[in-house]
């Protein structure tokens, strides 16, 4: 990419598209790693998974940790907030104030969520622990170590390429690495018939096989995204790693059902905003306020 500049910018932001899309795939290696999945070695998992924290700018340990919560709350109603996409149902959405309903859709809007959101999250918020009480461990020290190797990395690549060159390049990587990224984690679980459930009925495997999509995607773009269309096979067991998905997923007929996005039909669960406990699935505002 930076070679590229000689010629035009043009074909600089070209090669950022698979540049995003390795590192989109980093980023699963990474995911693997967290789960102790990726190797039979926990040590090398962590490993690589901490050095791959550095390239995606995702303090390992840190978000391993919000990740667990993720997979431990997925579908419940009651333990929304903690790694998935913040969504409300359609009782509480009538409840809240003008302002709060502003905020909401302002955050579910397609620029914030899909652009704005998914940047600052990369570049800012996983630079400094949550609102949590400080409390220094090693999930707490993953993110000085992962700021101080990004720090490193980046001052070694201003140096060689100097820095107007070096954002030059990256920026668009970043840009397109977050903004893909948070499109397939939204599309895996925000879709009209998905799964969510109060405690006393959540169910482990309805969660996983109803709560999360197969995105089907070219073979292309399932090797960059790692194989993490398989998502409800991933939810059901985790430990199975990205690269045994494609495998069972073919050898059992019960994951080819369920809810099948395609590159094309993902594109309706945009407008999807709220979720109708009455008819358990997820709506627009204008199926909402006809609800009412």
């Amino acid at each position: 990419m930076a070679w590229g500049l000689r010629i035009h910018y043009a074909l600089t932001l070209l090669l950022a598209l698979p540049a995003a899309g390795l590192l989109i795939r980093t980023f699963i290696i990474q995911h693997d790693c967290g789960h102790g999945s990726f190797l039979r070695s926990r040590r090398a998992n962590d490993l690589i998974g901490s050095l791959c924290g550095v390239l995606t700018l995702t303090p390992y340990r840190y978000w391993r940790k919000n990740h667990a919560i993720h997979h431990a709350t997925a579908s419940r109603l009651e333990r929304r907030g903690t790694g998935d996409i913040w969504t409300l149902t359609v009782a509480e959405y009538r409840a809240c104030t003008r302002w709060q309903r502003f905020v909401y859709r302002l955050y579910r809007h397609p620029i914030v969520l899909f652009i704005l959101g998914p940047v600052l999250l990369l570049v800012v918020l996983h630079r400094f622990p949550s609102k949590q009480p400080f409390r220094w461990n090693r999930d707490r020290a993953s993110i000085v170590w992962t700021n101080l190797g990004l720090v490193g990395v980046y001052a070694l690549l201003c140096w060689l390429l100097g820095w107007q060159t070096f954002l030059m390049v990256q920026l668009p990587i970043v840009f397109l690495s977050a903004s893909i990224g948070t499109w397939l984690f939204y599309v895996q679980h925000q879709f009209e018939g998905t799964y969510w459930a109060p405690n006393a009925r959540w169910d482990y495997e309805a969660a996983a096989l109803r709560g999360a999509s197969y995105y089907k995607l070219p073979r292309v773009l399932q090797w960059f995204s790692g194989n993490i269309g398989f998502h409800h096979i991933h939810h059901l067991s985790h430990r199975i790693p990205n690269y045994n998905l494609q495998r069972c997923h073919d050898e059992n007929p019960m994951f080819q059902e369920g809810c099948i996005l395609t590159l094309r039909s993902s594109f309706r669960t945009i407008p999807l905003k709220l979720w109708d406990e009455d008819r358990e699935r997820l709506v627009d505002m204008r199926q909402a306020r006809a609800a009412r």
